[in-house]
């Protein structure tokens, strides 16, 4: 009836206030416990707009790749589709073609890159929401105790620097590929296949995700179901790369995938304990790569399966494997353990994936912190070692931020990165084996969306 004033129920007053009750009771572990993860990162979040802010008015611009990456897409407007003559004045262009499409859109929305300013409030906006999506990663799968959040943003000096002082494309990508593991999550499979692939066609770093993402595809879909999957992931390069590969292919595929570039010696952060001449030799290459497949290999048969499982069962459907999937079940909690476990495996998997690639890496730069920054908190809370306490796992955090902010890199910062890396490794790997888990899908009248297959 129009004009009637509609009352709150008595119960919703009394849930409002014993949800503040609480809140307060338990105030001195709102910082250690991982269920007020939301409201910890909502209040660094706004922190860090102040943060940015100050950093672009008080810090100085310095100039490395801005210049070089607006030169290369100046020479894509003004018709040159031939990857071999698209130049900038630090080298030629070695980013695929979706890097190309968004720097440009930056080109004119910064007046022809010369509005420095503008440029860098715009990746301050890429920056808090790459925070966005990393915060929701982690408050949906509860592994980390708040009070970590404070270095995962607010302490890292080289962070900051490499979104709004340098302005690199890495943190484009890495935005990009936090969306997709959000999709991931959130059960839209082929959605997040496709924004994986964007973020691979901004910088081919991303694909030190690729084994972890193809295990978790056959995990859930079996080979025929992953295929198309697949198959949309490459038809998005095809696409992307499409005039520049009717130009000059091979220019463009040496150009833009060239897994065989070869780095300076000079620039390198992990690798500057060793000779030049070795850090330069091939056989040393081969080496690292051999170590990274053989990792990722044990890895995955040893870490990642379910127990019981065998490599063949993930070729075939869930629904025809030995240990099939359980049926959904209506008892809200076991559902939401359910969820919980099923998301924290997925993104173990997808960040072990990539940290297995940067440790055996031929060469990692400055810039390439980023590749695997924010995904440091949850791989050292995730490891199995019971004596790598809350302390020994913030020294690691420190030891890992000192080595990146050293510069020149030194035989001591290179050697202490490397011996952080290979704690966090052992400690992955002596993680216990996860439990079989039910992956249930909510049912239609529940009211859940349709989605490939929801986690």
């Amino acid at each position: 009836m129009a004009g009637v004033v509609r009352r709150k129920a008595p119960g919703q007053h009394s849930h409002v206030w014993a949800k503040l009750r609480t809140l307060w009771q338990e105030k001195h572990l709102i910082l250690f416990k991982p269920e007020y993860t939301l409201m910890v990162v909502s209040l660094l979040w706004l922190l860090e707009i102040g943060i940015n802010v100050w950093v672009i008015q008080k810090v100085a611009y310095t100039e490395i790749d801005w210049k070089a990456y607006m030169d290369e897409v100046e020479g894509v407007i003004n018709g040159t589709y031939d990857y071999k003559e698209l130049k900038g004045d630090t080298g030629p262009l070695v980013y695929p073609a979706g890097f190309v499409y968004i720097f440009t859109a930056l080109y004119y929305v910064t007046s022809h890159g010369v509005n420095i300013r503008l440029a860098q409030y715009l990746f301050a906006a890429f920056y808090l929401i790459t925070l966005l999506l990393v915060f929701r990663i982690y408050n949906r799968t509860k592994k980390v105790p708040p009070y970590v959040f404070f270095f995962v943003c607010c302490a890292s000096y080289r962070i900051h620097s490499i979104f709004v002082l340098r302005l690199f494309n890495d943190p484009v990508a890495m935005l990009l590929l936090f969306g997709a593991i959000n999709l991931f999550l959130d059960g839209h499979w082929t959605l997040g296949c496709a924004v994986y692939s964007l973020a691979v066609s901004v910088k081919m770093n991303v694909l030190l995700f690729a084994p972890g993402l193809l295990f978790l595809l056959l995990s859930e879909f079996g080979l025929i179901k992953t295929i198309p999957k697949l198959t949309l992931c490459a038809a998005i390069q095809l696409l992307l790369g499409l005039p520049f590969l009717m130009e000059n292919p091979l220019g463009y595929m040496n150009g833009a995938f060239d897994l065989g570039r070869q780095f300076m010696f000079k620039w390198t952060v992990n690798w500057r304990f060793l000779p030049e001449w070795l850090f330069l030799s091939r056989s040393f290459h081969l080496l690292l790569l051999s170590a990274h497949l053989l990792t990722l290999l044990l890895f995955a048969l040893r870490r990642w399966k379910r127990p019981g499982q065998s490599v063949l069962d993930l070729l075939k459907e869930p629904s025809k494997r030995k240990n099939p999937a359980q049926k959904p079940t209506e008892n809200h909690i076991l559902y939401s353990l359910t969820l919980l476990f099923c998301g924290r495996m997925l993104v173990l998997i997808l960040f072990a994936s990539n940290f297995i690639g940067m440790c055996f890496s031929r060469s990692l730069h400055y810039q390439f912190y980023v590749w695997y920054f924010h995904t440091l908190p949850f791989l050292l809370w995730s490891g199995g070692v019971e004596k790598l306490a809350p302390l020994l796992r913030l020294l690691i955090l420190g030891l890992i931020e000192l080595s990146w902010n050293t510069y020149p890199s030194t035989e001591y910062s290179s050697a202490a990165l490397h011996a952080c890396h290979l704690v966090m490794l052992l400690s992955l790997w002596l993680a216990p084996e996860p439990e079989p888990a039910p992956a249930p899908t909510p049912t239609q009248d529940q009211g859940a969306p349709q989605k490939d297959k929801q986690l």
